[in-house]
């Protein structure tokens, strides 16, 4: 046994010794290298054992440092920080984003005092005003057929509701209302904004005024006849004053008629060349065929709350059926302004059709 823990070839006592690490015939060779792998065995299985002690001591360590990490009771800290660590933190980012809080509301506030509850503070940059109808559609197309009621009657229905506020019978409250008159007059001062006058009144506008495009003969607004109608206004701007034309140039030959000292005009035609003459004979109805100054400015939803905007109704008398036209329709102002990138600024179009089989 001494021999083979030295290295050396075991043997059986009678039997020839094996050289060079090959086995003599003989049983004695045979037990030397059983002796051999039994002893590299038991070495290997020492190592590995004494391998799996150290593992497994350090699995249950850092088992035990994360439950440590969490919560240490004896250095007394959660997540590595004491109890007054933590309240140093909380107290450091409570004073940082109280300082940010507080200069974004001081900034807020001197921000709100440079702004006036009634007017805008800055109005330089303001586009003139723009013109809308009634009816309305997504398309910019207005056609419909004589021989189908449904095609207009969603058109006639939006033109009751707008109309409704325009009814004599609710504007008789002499305390919200006053009569300005039913021919055009110069602007309507109600003094300054930060007067102490409060809520101003608003001038009465009659839907009576519009003549057969009132809505209130004809229920149908001349749809169901072929002479349609639309209801045009100007879109509010508050202590907008808009300046009637101060000569002819700008407007068409055929509308010079309409320039008056307190009214703005306006006029529709065709928009293609191609469709002149097709139009046929349009006719307005409203005070002065237009927008009278009386009405304005306007002061605002606050001040102004009960404000009728003065409308103009257009009716297309005999346009020529089974045609779709491309109808343009403008205002005319020293201080209005139309745009081609703007459909609805100082002008509208619109393709109207009118169909009958």
């Amino acid at each position: 046994p001494l021999d083979i823990l030295r290295g050396a070839p075991w043997r059986e006592p009678g039997t020839a010794p094996c050289h060079g690490g090959h086995s003599a015939p003989g049983k004695g060779c045979s037990l030397a290298k059983k002796a051999r792998k039994e002893t590299r065995g038991n070495s290997l299985l020492k190592e590995t054992n004494t391998t799996l002690q150290y593992i497994m001591p350090s699995q249950n360590k850092d088992e035990g440092g994360w439950k440590s990490f969490v919560w240490n009771s004896e250095k007394k800290e959660f997540l590595g920080r004491t109890g007054s660590s933590w309240s140093k933190i909380f107290l450091f980012y409570l004073i940082f984003y109280g300082c940010l809080a507080g200069i974004f509301i001081g900034t807020i506030q001197v921000l709100l005092l440079t702004l006036n509850d009634y007017k805008p503070t800055w109005q330089d940059r303001v586009a003139p005003p723009g013109l809308s109808h009634f009816p309305r559609s997504d398309k910019a197309e207005l056609i419909f057929s004589l021989d189908d009621v449904e095609t207009y009657l969603k058109y006639t229905k939006v033109m009751k509701d707008f109309l409704a506020p325009y009814d004599p019978e609710k504007q008789k409250d002499q305390m919200k209302f006053e009569d300005c008159g039913d021919q055009p007059q110069t602007y309507k001062n109600r003094a300054d904004f930060d007067s102490d006058i409060g809520v101003r009144k608003a001038c009465q506008f009659s839907r009576d005024w519009l003549g057969p495009c009132s809505g209130i003969d004809d229920r149908d607004f001349g749809f169901s006849v072929g002479k349609p109608c639309f209801i045009v206004k100007l879109n509010r701007i508050v202590n907008f004053r808009p300046k009637p034309p101060t000569s002819n140039e700008t407007i068409p030959e055929e509308a010079h008629h309409k320039v008056q000292s307190h009214v703005i005009p306006i006029h529709c035609t065709n928009k293609k060349e191609e469709d002149a003459g097709k139009l046929g004979e349009v006719k307005y109805y409203g005070i002065g065929e237009g927008f009278p100054l009386q009405y304005y400015p306007y002061y605002g939803k606050i001040l102004h709350p009960h404000y009728l905007q003065p409308l103009v109704a257009i009716q297309f008398v005999n346009i020529t059926l089974n045609t779709d036209i491309r109808v343009e329709c403008k205002v005319y102002g020293d201080n209005i302004y139309t745009s081609e990138k703007d459909r609805y600024q100082g002008r509208f179009d619109i393709k109207l059709g009118v169909h009958k089989s």
